[in-house]
């Protein structure tokens, strides 16, 4: 009898619709003629999952007490009794009770399978062995049902069953997946927004692994023995010309053929420039790798090939990409030279040589002098070929007279020099003089002149070439000084550009030096007269800072700011003339950079201060009218009683009274929060911080709240967390005030969710948290940040609300303690408010007589 085949439907989390989607295809399966019959599954009082098991045959199953609870299982004898074609088993990494013949599920349904009977199942990812320990870190919450991994991998076929994570949420706040009474527990905990994005995370790359395994047994099966890269970094090598873009759509289209991987486009300027380099042609190419997804990096040096290849294996890079020109011999020297140098020094990283329009250089060959090795080498050579080929060639006319013959081996001479420069040039004119007078001038074969013209023409003819060398090589040395102002202009464009877009730090900055110039280690140093004039390091990028300037080492240079004060530093080898000039030109950024940091640290100090005379300000106007409001009221309410006490009746005074008491709480309210909020704009609220459990804060805070106004709901293992016990009670106590102001006739939960390995972290510290959920009107996207900032009211709200500085007071409390207190939209509607404060390392602080419930009522 055949094997029967495994169907699994997985899922990131609960609710996702694993169960809904089986019995679809239990249906579908049914009307294609197949004998199908359910197991067990499991509708978890959702009704249209119940209403998905009509039509479909059930087989009973068995009855079990646990607990006080009978509970039913799956009666897998029945089933392969019954013997369908397709049997429904719903939770595969369920336990089987004590006393069953299997200890798990899964065990039952490979019984199933060794009967012949195919399966439809479910599986959350959480269920997995291999990932118990890393959803638990992430959820919080413990799992102690699970499946062997490997068991799961040997299902015929894995279907993966999504959904976004905010609709999730949102069918969870509905009641499609918990009674209504554990919705706002289970919004706090697992079903967290991040929580769910992880999850998710995890089941796709879980599934792509299981893919690239079905992949390679597709391979083995087929026989296919050549490598197929499953991840590539393509490393493009841009000039700056305008031409970059071809190659680096090409480089892309190359990544497009791999699951995933990097491009990262090097730009390689040369400290004395490119011809054909263009700003825009660079901007545009800067733009284009970041819309592909890619990095942009630029890397400087006078070999353009080495600075390529250093760049790729610093980031490890599979793959090269350059270009070549097929425009004649100078296109191909300069072209096809460097990309066989790439080719020759790439070792196992494989390089793409991209064609490239006629006439369009590829990477530049380094420069040497002048022109260049690769012309003064050309020139020497012609130096020496074009006299011995014009002689050769006078000789087959021999009428033709002394100046014909001077004249045509000057043309060579002046051809030598436009290509090789001055010292090819005087080498060729003193060949041609030495070949002129040898076998043009009498007497023919030795190197006498007996005509004293001839001499003459022969010093003119050297002169002349001479000269015409000494043009070329000015001319030579002028355009090398312009590609190298151009050069050193773009470098300056490329920083200001960054300065205005990505506002670096000092840090950032250096690590962009040290990337440029490819070097270990860069630092800033700055000396004064306070510490004796000695250099004192202030901020460097590398594995271990670079030695002071001037210190003598190898392999370290230094230059030294318009500041002289201030220098930048680097190490790690040495660096030419042109790339201490492009250097230059970072360091008087670099102290740009310091002076816009400083500028800006006072801008904050100036607003810091204008925020507080605002404050100042706000606080009058607050005092002008909230606080005469309730004294007026108190006055009114003293001067009545005290003028017609004897005549008032019992229930009048005592409505009196309760006016006195309620205008007194509202004013020491005020009175309080204009305190605290004066102590957090002066800087001034500093915190006592200890352990505090959230139990103690919550029944301080909540005293003087009409019992069954909030509902809290405490996980049982919640950590104490680092906080000032006095702070964190008026954080929540406003809180819950301003809940109860603007939803009052919700439901407003304090929800308490577990805290694990994977807290949120908050200034490098894992922090525990509480929910303050209400579910009323909320509060728009655009108003969330401006909601915590003081004398705000939702709407314009009425003066007897209060004067917008609750939330602004516990926004303060809660930084000052080293947390976070942030907002965000209820799941249905509504506002939830989340304080975040770092967890305690010792033990908590326990006060007196607390009650330690974790759910009830306030």
């Amino acid at each position: 009898m055949a094997r029967g085949t495994l169907r699994i439907f997985l899922g990131a989390a609960p609710g996702v619709g694993k169960t809904f989607a089986m019995l679809q295809e239990a249906h579908q399966l049914q009307a294609n003629g197949k004998d199908v019959a359910i197991g067990i599954a499991l509708d978890h009082g959702r009704p249209e999952t119940r209403e998905l098991m009509t039509g479909l045959e059930i087989i009973s199953a068995r009855r079990f007490e646990g607990q006080g609870v009978e509970i039913e299982e799956l009666d897998m004898e029945a089933v392969l009794t019954r013997h369908p074609e397709v049997a429904v088993v719903d939770d595969y990494a369920h336990s089987n009770p004590p006393g069953r013949r299997n200890e798990q599920r899964w065990q039952d349904v490979d019984e199933m399978l060794d009967a012949g009977i195919d399966v439809l199942s479910t599986v959350s990812i959480q269920h997995l062995a291999s990932l118990r320990d890393v959803v638990g870190g992430i959820t919080g919450v413990p799992l102690t049902e699970t499946v062997p991994d490997e068991i799961v991998r040997q299902a015929d076929q894995i279907e993966l069953v999504d959904i976004s994570p905010e609709l999730l949420r949102q069918r969870l706040f509905d009641g499609n997946i918990y009674p209504r009474g554990q919705v706002d527990a289970a919004l706090a905990n697992e079903f967290r927004l991040g929580n769910l994005f992880a999850l998710r995370e995890i089941a796709l790359i879980w599934l792509a692994d299981r893919v690239d395994e079905g992949l390679a047994k597709y391979r083995a099966s087929q026989g296919i023995i050549t490598n197929w890269p499953a991840r590539e970094r393509v490393v493009v090598g841009l000039t700056g010309g305008p031409d970059g873009e071809a190659l680096i759509r090409r480089a892309s289209r190359i990544l497009s053929r791999v699951n995933g991987g990097d491009l990262l486009a090097v730009h390689v300027r040369r400290p004395e420039g490119q011809a054909r380099e263009s700003p825009q042609a660079a901007e545009a190419q800067r733009r284009l790798v970041t819309d592909l997804g890619g990095s942009y990096h630029t890397v400087a040096g006078d070999d353009p090939a080495e600075s390529l290849l250093d760049f790729a294996r610093s980031v490890n890079a599979t793959q090269i990409v350059v270009g070549i020109s097929h425009g004649g011999l100078t296109g191909r020297l300069l072209g096809g030279g460097v990309g066989a140098k790439v080719i020759r020094g790439s070792g196992d990283i494989d390089v793409h040589m991209v064609s490239r329009p006629l006439g369009s250089p590829g990477l530049p060959l380094p420069r040497f002098g002048a022109l260049g090795r690769t012309r003064t080498t050309a020139g020497f050579i012609l130096a020496v070929l074009i006299p011995v080929l014009a002689t050769a060639l006078l000789s087959f006319a021999p009428d033709l007279n002394f100046a014909t013959q001077v004249l045509v081996h000057l043309t060579g001479v002046m051809a030598v020099a436009f290509i090789g420069g001055l010292a090819p040039a005087v080498l060729a004119a003193i060949l041609d003089s030495l070949l002129l007078n040898y076998f043009e001038t009498d007497p023919v074969g030795n190197l006498s002149i007996s005509d004293p013209q001839n001499l003459f023409a022969l010093l003119v003819f050297l002169g002349a070439a001479i000269a015409v060398s000494l043009v070329v090589g000015l001319s030579a040395r002028r355009a090398r000084e312009a590609a190298r102002a151009r050069a050193e202009a773009a470098t300056l464009a490329d920083l200001a550009r960054d300065a205005l877009v990505e506002d670096d730090t000092v840090a950032a900055f250096l690590e962009k030096v040290r990337e440029t110039f490819r070097v270990r280690s860069a630092g800033l140093f700055t000396s004064s007269a306070e510490n004796g004039g000695d250099w004192e390091l202030r901020a460097f990028s590398g594995d271990a800072p670079p030695p002071p300037p001037h210190s003598g080492e190898s392999g370290t240079d230094a230059v030294e700011l318009a500041d002289p004060e201030t220098a930048l530093v680097i190490s790690g080898r040495t660096l030419t003339a042109g790339d201490r000039r492009l250097l230059a030109a970072h360091g008087a950024h670099l102290l740009l950079l310091q002076r816009r940091h400083s500028l800006q640290l006072r801008l904050r100090n100036t607003t810091k201060l204008a925020e507080g005379n605002s404050i100042r300000t706000s606080i009058l106007r607050a005092v002008s009218h909230d606080l005469r409001t309730p004294l007026a009221g108190i006055k009114l309410a003293v001067t009545a009683l005290q003028r017609q006490e004897r005549r008032l009746p019992e229930e009048i005074r005592a409505e009196m009274l309760d006016t006195i008491e309620s205008y007194a709480d509202r004013l020491d309210s005020l009175v309080g929060n204009l305190l605290d909020m004066s102590r957090i704009s002066s800087g001034s609220a500093a915190p006592l911080t200890a352990p505090v459990t959230w139990r103690d804060a919550i029944e301080e805070a909540l005293r003087g709240v009409p019992v069954g106004a909030i509902r809290i709901d405490l996980a049982a293992n919640m950590p104490p967390v680092d906080a000032d016990l006095g702070m964190l009670e008026r954080v929540i106590a406003n809180i819950v005030e301003n809940a109860l102001k603007y939803a009052p006739h919700s439901d407003i939960v304090i929800v308490g969710p577990s805290s694990g390995p994977g807290a949120t972290v908050v200034h490098g510290r894992p922090c525990g948290e509480l929910r303050i959920v209400d579910h009323g009107q909320g509060v728009p996207a655009a108003d969330v940040v401006a909601m915590f900032e003081p004398f705000q009211r939702l709407d314009d709200a009425p003066e007897g609300l209060g004067i917008g500085l609750g939330l602004a007071v516990a926004k303060g409390f809660t930084e000052a303690m080293g947390g976070e207190l942030v907002a965000e939209p209820t799941p249905g509607g509504g506002l939830t408010v989340v304080i975040r404060l770092p967890l305690s390392a010792g033990p908590e602080k326990v006060r007196p007589g607390s009650r330690h419930s974790e759910t009830g009522d306030a």
